[in-house]
């Protein structure tokens, strides 16, 4: 029997039967009224079954059509899992393009990628660099961290990752060239909000400004003055005692976030770096705590 029925027709009498409407299936459908009808009638023909009967205007289900309803749910929710399953596999074979900010690229997510890629070697992260808004479809790009001081617009998905971190460090060697304070263009607000929360015990320094945050660092470390960074970006010269932290660590009341143009969920790929890099950043968190 089955080699005489046609797919579409259980797919158009399983749309009919959920909404109980030819009027509605069609439109879900995006096709006419009429060849949803005449589906319809071919598979009764078809089958020797009446499926369907008028009552108030709308469509019922016989006892022979709520039979095949239910067994057309099952088929169908099967045939959605199956593949869901395959987009997800075949996604996991293809590399994740990441965009992040470059400072947090290079200091604090490049040496932690092995750790990543020892988890989940079925595919690898492509890191590119970049800040501010992020147009996905022109630029082939999965994923992007930013902080999130900007509008990123309503029809991108954005999960919070972590609160930013701030704190102002000095070369271990250079701790009294103390009055020389180097500031990214990056982040317009960071001077004034430094000020603000340490207004006396930075009041006589002086601002030099640089584009990116690792200039800054870079600086730093040469012995040129000191400056105001992400915690996330020193952690390792802290760790090995390259700096001297000049100030406690201070949210600035920003975030990061990462941001989608699809729903995570809609690909396993961005659900495990998003559990990963939410994981590693509370990680770094924490011990921003210890330097308090």
């Amino acid at each position: 029997m089955i080699e005489r029925l046609s797919l579409n027709s259980l797919k158009f009498f399983y749309y009919v039967a959920l909404y109980e409407s030819v009027t509605v299936a069609a439109e879900n459908l995006f096709i006419t009224q009429s060849a949803v009808s005449k589906q319809l009638k071919n598979l009764e023909e078809s089958l020797g079954l009446v499926l369907f009967i008028r009552e108030n205007r709308k469509l019922a289900l016989t006892s022979d059509g709520k039979q095949l309803f239910d067994c057309c749910q099952q088929i169908f929710q099967q045939i959605e899992q199956c593949l869901l399953q395959i987009r997800q596999h075949n996604k996991k074979d293809q590399n994740l393009i990441l965009s992040c900010e470059s400072t947090l690229a290079m200091k604090w997510l490049i040496p932690r990628l092995a750790h990543f890629k020892q988890l989940f070697p079925e595919f690898d992260v492509i890191l590119l660099t970049g800040g501010g808004r992020v147009d996905f479809t022109t630029q082939d790009i999965d994923l992007a961290l930013r902080r999130n001081d900007f509008d990123w617009g309503g029809e991108v998905f954005s999960e919070k990752i972590a609160e930013e971190q701030m704190l102002c460090v000095i070369a271990k060697n250079n701790i009294e060239n103390n009055q020389k304070m180097f500031v990214s263009t990056s982040r317009p607000k960071l001077w004034q909000q430094f000020k603000n929360q340490y207004p006396e015990q930075f009041q006589n320094c002086k601002k030099f400004t640089l584009e990116h945050f690792y200039l800054c660092i870079e600086a730093c470390l040469a012995g040129l003055g000191a400056t105001i960074v992400s915690a996330y970006t020193v952690e390792k010269e802290i760790k090995y005692k390259m700096f001297n932290i000049l100030s406690p660590v201070y949210q600035d009341g920003s975030s990061y976030v990462l941001l989608s143009a699809q729903p995570f969920e809609s690909d396993i790929r961005k659900i495990l770096f998003r559990d990963w890099l939410r994981s590693e950043m509370q990680s770094s968190q924490d011990w921003c705590r210890t330097l308090s």
